[in-house]
């Protein structure tokens, strides 16, 4: 049996953890103004996360990087501008912001993640992190829903002052493997692919995205719809 070892590193926001709890603040908070202004707090929260990986990741792209934490809750007005709230101040609160917000503090993580983990330890992969959110928050999020991620198999773009998708962002971590078999894993295409493209092998689950958008960012080597068939299908394509 090779003794050689094998890690898979994993994005932890949207991929480990759900939006589900920080959606559902939302609609509490503001649901019923919003469907009055026929706004789906979903649609909201996606354009909202969305817009703040965009600004994060052009202020990196730019050479001025800033923690994401720090793009996303000054968004929150503005988001609600682009979705057609004419007077955003008076539509919501600071106080919204913070409930809300605070809510993204707490994300639980996606089924099937622990046994994902737990398959592919016993196969002898180490399991890495590698976010772009901070280190106090993310790390929590695994202590808070009882999931082992040793800190030091835990890396924050924060540390690196280079924003994923970039090659840099990647290549680190990458290193310190020497050659060794290294996965890179995601729910969202745009990662696991520039992850793909700088050395990684790449592994997908839909839960988050559903569609694949091949004609987007192409072939990816192991895709699936759960995390423990993810863990399945990366230790039979090494096996």
């Amino acid at each position: 049996m090779s003794t050689a070892k094998k890690h898979v590193v994993f994005d932890v926001v949207g991929t480990c953890v759900s939006y589900d709890n920080w959606i559902q603040a939302i609609d509490d908070r503001l649901g019923d103004k919003l469907r009055a202004e026929g706004i789906k707090p979903k649609l909201l929260g996606f354009a909202w996360v969305e817009a703040s990986e965009r600004e994060y990741t052009y202020l990196s792209m730019s050479g001025a990087y800033k923690p994401f934490w720090d793009c996303f809750q000054p968004l929150f007005y503005r988001m609600l501008w682009m979705a057609g709230i004419e007077e955003p101040r008076k539509f919501a609160t600071d106080e919204d912001a913070s409930y809300i917000c605070g809510a993204y503090k707490k994300l639980k993580v996606r089924p099937g993640i622990a046994e994902c983990f737990e398959k592919l330890r016993a196969a002898g992969y180490t399991v890495w992190a590698l976010t772009a959110g901070d280190k106090t928050r993310v790390l929590g999020y695994f202590s808070s829903n009882g999931i082992s991620m040793p800190e030091e198999n835990f890396v924050t773009c924060d540390t690196l002052g280079v924003g994923k998708p970039a090659p840099g962002s990647y290549a680190p971590i990458l290193k310190q493997f020497n050659g060794e078999e290294a996965w890179f894993a995601a729910a969202h295409s745009w990662d696991t692919t520039a992850a793909q493209r700088n050395g990684f092998k790449g592994a997908w689950c839909s839960v988050w995205e559903k569609e694949p958008c091949t004609e987007i960012f192409g072939n990816i080597d192991v895709t699936a719809d759960t995390f423990p068939e993810m863990a399945d299908r990366i230790i039979a394509y090494s096996s």
